[in-house]
Parts: C-alpha cells; sequence; structure tokens
C-alpha cells in the first residue's frame, strides 16, 4: 500500500496533525509523515500516553481529529489517558489511532510480542473502542479513513486503525539528522563488556542493544548468566535494574538506551534517590530509535548530565570515543555511586545481526540462580 496515497488520504480528511511513538510495522508511513510535515503537526512524543495527551490538547484547540500511532505495546501506556480522559464519558475526545499488529497470531514474531498480539482486539473491545484492521490487499483506504474519522466525530470518541504486517511500501526517509560520533553501539558494549569487573551483573534494555550483548557473549564463548536481557517493556530496564541492585552487592550496571530513557524520564529521580553505590547507569545515545526504523528522538539536545545531577545522582560523565570510555567505566568507583555515562555514538547495526536463542523464561531463571 503506498504511502504517499495513504497520506494524501489523511489531508483530504483533515487530518494533519500526527503524534505516536514510532514502530517497525508503521515506520515507511511515519517516515513519509516526517519528510512532509512540519515540525509542529508531527511530534514523536516520550511515550504512548504522552502521545495520547497531546492529541488531546490538538483537538481541544482546533476542534479537529488528530492521529496517533504506535506499536501495539504501547497500547499499555494509552490505557489510562484513554479511560480517564479521551473516553467519551469523561472529555469525549474524537482521535485516530494507528496501530502496529505486533504478534499478530500465526505471524512469525519475537516473544515478547505473542501476548499482546494475541489480546489486542480484545482489549480495544474491553476499552469500547472501535476499530478497523488494514494489511497490504486493503481496497479503498479512503473510504476507512473516512469512515473512522466519521465515526469518531459523530460518536465524540476515539477509534484504532489496526495495520498488519507488511502493509505499507517501503519509504526510505530523506530528513534523518546525519550521524555525528564515530563509534557504534555494538563497539561500545564490547569495551564495556570487556573493562566492567568480572562479578559485575548487566540489565540490557529493548532491541538491538540486548540482542548485541547476547552476541558478544556468544562471540567471546562466556555465560549468559549474568546479564537480563530486557526484551520488552521499553523504558522499563533501569527501574529493574534499580530493583536488583538493592539486593546484591554486586556492582549493578543498566545498559539503556535514549529512546528508552525518554520514555520514563521520571526514573532517575527515584534512582538517583534510592539507588545504592553499586548503581552504574550506562545510556547509549544514538539520538534515534534504532531498532524500530532510526527516527530522531531529542536526546542530543537533552542534558541528561544536569539531569542525572539533580536527580541525585553522585557523579556524570559524557564519553564519544573508545578511549574515554575505556578510562570511564575503569574509573568507577563502585562504593560511591550510582553513576551515570552517558555515551554518544552513531546509528545502526549490523545487517547479520542475530537474537538471542534462549527463551525470556530461560533467560529469568538463570539469572535468578547466578544471583543465587
Amino acid at each position: 500500500m503506498d504511502v504517499q496515497e495513504i497520506y494524501n488520504c489523511f489531508l483530504e480528511k483533515d487530518i494533519k496533525f500526527y503524534t505516536g511513538v514510532p514502530d517497525s510495522l508503521l515506520k515507511d508511513i511515519c517516515f513519509y509523515i516526517e519528510d512532509n510535515t512540519d515540525r509542529q503537526n508531527h511530534i514523536i512524543a516520550a511515550n504512548e500516553g504522552n502521545a495520547i495527551g497531546i492529541a488531546l490538547g490538538y483537538h481541544l484547540s482546533t476542534g479537529k481529529v488528530p492521529l496517533v500511532y504506535c506499536q501495539n505495546s504501547g497500547l499499555g501506556n494509552c490505557i489510562n489517558p484513554l479511560l480517564s480522559l479521551a473516553d467519551k464519558e469523561v472529555y469525549a475526545i474524537p482521535m485516530i489511532i494507528m496501530v502496529g499488529w505486533r504478534g499478530e497470531p500465526n505471524v512469525k514474531d519475537e516473544p515478547q510480542h505473542a501476548k499482546q498480539g494475541r489480546v489486542q482486539n480484545q482489549m480495544l473491545e474491553s476499552m469500547e473502542i472501535p476499530y478497523e484492521v488494514i494489511d497490504s490487499h486493503t481496497e479503498r483506504i479512503d473510504i476507512v479513513i473516512e469512515k473512522l474519522k466519521n465515526k469518531a466525530m459523530a460518536e465524540s470518541k476515539p477509534v484504532a486503525l489496526i495495520v498488519r504486517k507488511g502493509t505499507f511500501s517501503e519509504y526510505k526517509l530523506i530528513s534523518s539528522t546525519p550521524d555525528s560520533y564515530s563509534m557504534t553501539r555494538e563497539k561500545a558494549i564490547k569495551l564495556i563488556l570487556k573493562n566492567i569487573p568480572v562479578e559485575s551483573i548487566l540489565i540490557s534494555t529493548t532491541g538491538m542493544t540486548s540482542r548485541e550483548v547476547f552476541e558478544h557473549r556468544v562471540f567471546e564463548n562466556q555465560i549468559h548468566d549474568k546479564d537480563f536481557l530486557t526484551v520488552g517493556g521499553m523504558g522499563h530496564c533501569s527501574s529493574i535494574a534499580l530493583g536488583v541492585s538493592l539486593n546484591t552487592a554486586r556492582p549493578t550496571i543498566c545498559l539503556d538506551g535514549d529512546g528508552a530513557a525518554l520514555m520514563h524520564l521520571g526514573s532517575l529521580p527515584i534512582i538517583g534517590q534510592y539507588a545504592n553505590h553499586n548503581f552504574l547507569h550506562i545510556l547509549l545515545n544514538n539520538g534515534a530509535h534504532d531498532s524500530v526504523g532510526g527516527q530522531n528522538t531529542i536526546a542530543f539536545d537533552v542534558n541528561f548530565q544536569k539531569i542525572a545531577l539533580a536527580s541525585g545522582y553522585k557523579e556524570v560523565i559524557i564519553v564519544d570515543n573508545e578511549v574515554d570510555l575505556v578510562g570511564a567505566v575503569k574509573a568507577i568507583d563502585f562504593e560511591k555511586g550510582p553513576y551515570l555515562i552517558e555515551i554518544r555514538i552513531k546509528k545502526g547495526s549490523r545487517k547479520d545481526l542475530g537474537r538471542p536463542t534462549k527463551t525470556p523464561d530461560e533467560n529469568k531463571k538463570n539469572f535468578m540462580n547466578f544471583l543465587k
């Protein structure tokens, strides 16, 4: 399905404001929106609930129908503002939520998406949100969009457009910010794993980061038991690491991403106030949602150093090259934390990057047994 055609359908139906969190199934239409919409009318939000709030404000100030896009895993972040704000029984806000259907039954996907994909439509039905499902064979997308918009307006409520895998034609983003840094995330991870204390435990964020951690362990013929790979739950890796660190004397290292950190930025003050001295928070910042297409984040314009220090972190170090990274990791005194190291890196990963071969349950059990 041609993304330009769909975008033009949105414009024809006076749907001209877009916000959300990028998803791999929606990346081509999101790329087209990014290239063809001004900054005021397209906001890549911190999280999906944030996007619902932005869309609600847009409707209040214009009377028009906004479009929110997200992966179905992001519906969890949407539930509260959808039911307590946008719902017909509260403020009655019409909007279209475009949802990428990860984990659709009988469609191959990663394990963290299976449950979400299976219950997705039931969730929408429970919230009394009408929806239409589209795929690459859908004809007259203009009629589908018009139907949804009319329903949203007539009933003053959110509606959903469910997008199956492979629906959109490929589109390459033109307006992507060029890389300013030379070090790759994979190289940074290898240097971190080689220079942290041998007794350290590691909690890594979802997406490419956990995949690269796993591959490095395989390449080095090392055990995986010291690593907890947070394969889902974007933005919660640092909170998991905090909970672990409070109950072990081992150096506890959180490998976080910029998009994930922004998604639940309120975690930093909680870590700063509650973490033990053994906590090291490493932020791999490439200014992009790398795992779902490379859409820009605002992370290079955010002063994580000031935020972390104001939150109670004892020290923050910013590096952008291999020598300084090794020096920073070796200089950490795990008796005086919590610390934050922000590593500025470039976007991208190997095309042949594999995925963990252990199930989430196996990872959990091995990690817990190691901690014992």
